[in-house]
């Protein structure tokens, strides 16, 4: 594991990309190696409501849930303190709104995973509304297709594998530290 001081985090990480991604366990390892604190939208929209994401979709339906998820994740991107790790769910980089917000004032970081290892990570989990007595494995074909084009818009690009969390952890801050290097060579480029 890398030295916590190598990188230095100047706004909030936002991790995007489909359930099972890994968004939320490399997001906290990720938090945890940067020493700043790791926030799970999905968990924050739950305690908003008193209740679970999956009984506001079944209750309100994903136009509701969606509307709520867009405040809370707004209100996370601006509530002290600034620099954290944020997870957010699946189809909240789906939002213009939302995508717009965290390209604007965080650091996206999308995770993305193929088709077999989503499947095999989202089996037999009853946390997933899309993926309730449903064929999983067609869902989420179906999601990789309508929305890989669009988190390809966030700043980077992390292909996850089924791997130790180190080694994809490893993967994040080198994506982290080499964005880093880019835009400082930007921007000594501009001031020339």
């Amino acid at each position: 594991m890398r030295n916590k001081k190598q990188i230095k985090i100047d706004k909030p990480i936002v991790m995007v990309g489909l359930m099972g991604a890994g968004k939320t366990s490399i997001g906290r390892a990720l938090a945890r190696n940067l020493g700043i604190p790791f926030v799970d939208s999905d968990k924050e929209i739950e305690k908003a409501a008193g209740c679970s994401v999956v009984d506001i979709f079944s209750m309100y339906g994903e136009k509701e849930f969606r509307r709520v998820e867009q405040k809370v994740i707004e209100r996370i991107i601006d509530t002290p303190p600034l620099i954290k790790v944020i997870s957010t769910g699946e189809g909240a980089f789906i939002t213009e709104a939302v995508r717009q917000t965290v390209l604007e004032k965080s650091l996206t970081i999308w995770l993305k995973a193929d088709l077999e290892l989503l499947v095999k990570r989202t089996n037999f989990r009853q946390t997933r509304p899309q993926l309730l007595n449903t064929d999983s494995r067609q869902i989420l074909a179906q999601l990789i297709k309508e929305r890989y084009d669009t988190y390809a818009l966030a700043d980077i690009m992390v292909e996850t594998r089924d791997e130790n969390i180190h080694k994809t952890l490893n993967k994040v801050l080198n994506a982290i530290e080499q964005k880093q290097k880019h835009k400082k060579g930007e921007q000594n480029e501009t001031s020339k």
